[in-house]
């Protein structure tokens, strides 16, 4: 009887958990049947269409609202100490050291000019033409992994021909890539930038040299290196403030560049770097011509191998048509927002960047060759497709 008993209690009980259950999810059917009755046409399109869409703006535009709201998680940074710019060729170089609260030198310093080189054949042609009178030495390093980690061919070893007539001047290194991928393109970028550290010393530079610290296209005026070199009293590290181009220079965008330096070299202290270092700044001492490339393959070459290659978040962005129409636009490669600091700043850019027609004060070699690189002059934005 007991076990009987027992076997009827437990049957009993479990059927009550059972019921209860039942109960509870019955009135959990209720309670959502009495809330969905409750809610009215405008309510369920927030739910099943309002909301679905902000999800999927949020996806596809999130970069881009993160740009906008940068003013409120963002201050701009320090204002620079702008050093104003006196040039004309009519003026000797006594006076020009002079009116920048200089001294002239007897003899001019030595100068060398390093780059890091990915594949921008064309720019680097132009800026040593331009730069050739007054640089010492040039110092170029290439590597076979980009930034971003992928194989890269030797494209300055196999376009070094071109350079002839910097070749008596030329220190030329080849460094092999980590190829570690995942990793943060920067820490390749900074690997790459210590590596041309020691190229330097190898080329000889000394103490008091002028070291040219900056990427490929951000190309220093002639005669701002030709003041530098000639003039005591200027400061041990100077930015240069260049005219900002996009594509080619029918785009200006401003004068907002500022990353190039010049440096007075100190053994033990001097490190290649392309971030902040100063807070002084020549006005007017260059040109910055980013994305100024011959060839729709070079475009999407730098897209994808450039420290900033998380700005292709969708696949057609590297199409060529669609990377053709931006650059005649005069449109963003990338479909971001202007980087900048304040709402104002940011609403005045946005848009295409409007078309200049001015052709004045350009490199001297890109207007005697004007013809070998019209892609970079106003009113030809078509490029080739190879």
């Amino acid at each position: 009887m007991s076990t009987m008993s027992e076997g009827y209690y437990n049957s009993k009980k479990s059927g009550d958990i059972y019921g209860q259950q039942g109960t509870r999810a019955a009135l959990s059917m209720s309670r959502l049947r009495c809330i969905l009755r409750g809610l009215n046409f405008k309510t369920y399109m927030f739910l099943f269409l309002v909301v679905p869409m902000g999800i999927f703006s949020l996806y596809f535009h999130g970069l881009k609202i993160s740009y906008f709201l940068r003013p409120l998680w963002e201050s701009p940074p320090k204002p620079f100490h702008e050093i104003p710019h006196y040039y004309h060729e009519n003026v000797s170089m006594e006076t020009l050291c002079r009116l920048h609260g200089w001294r002239i030198r007897e003899s001019p310093r030595r100068v060398f000019d390093a780059v890091l080189f990915s594949n921008e054949v064309d720019i680097l042609t132009i800026r040593w033409k331009e730069m050739y009178p007054y640089v010492t030495h040039y110092v170029i390093l290439e590597s076979n992994s980009t930034f971003t980690g992928l194989p890269k061919p030797s494209i300055f070893a196999s376009n070094r021909d071109n350079f002839r007539f910097v070749e008596s001047r030329l220190t030329y290194g080849m460094i092999g890539g980590r190829f570690k991928k995942g990793e943060n393109p920067f820490v390749e970028e900074a690997y790459q930038r210590v590596a041309l550290d020691r190229l330097l010393k190898i080329a000889g530079i000394e103490d008091d040299d002028l070291l040219i610290m900056s990427d490929v296209d951000e190309i220093p005026c002639a005669h701002t290196i030709n003041l530098l070199r000639w003039c005591n009293g200027i400061p041990p590290v100077l930015h240069l403030q260049m005219r900002n181009y996009l594509y080619s220079f029918e785009f200006f965008l401003d004068n907002q560049s500022w990353r190039a330096s010049i440096h007075r070299y100190q053994t033990g202290k001097t490190r290649y770097a392309h971030y902040r270092q100063a807070d002084v700044l020549l006005a007017d001492a260059g040109w910055h011509c980013s994305f100024c490339f011959r060839r729709i393959s070079e475009f999407v070459f730098k897209m994808k191998a450039y420290s900033h290659n998380d700005r292709v978040r969708f696949a057609h962005y590297l199409n060529c048509n669609r990377i053709q129409d931006v650059i005649c636009k005069g449109d963003d490669l990338f479909d971001m927002l202007p980087e900048e600091y304040t709402f104002k700043d940011i609403i005045g850019k946005l848009g295409p960047i409007p078309h200049s027609y001015s052709a004045v004060h350009l490199p001297s070699y890109l207007l005697n060759n004007a013809e070998k690189y019209k892609f970079l002059l106003p009113g030809n934005c078509r490029r080739e497709s190879g």
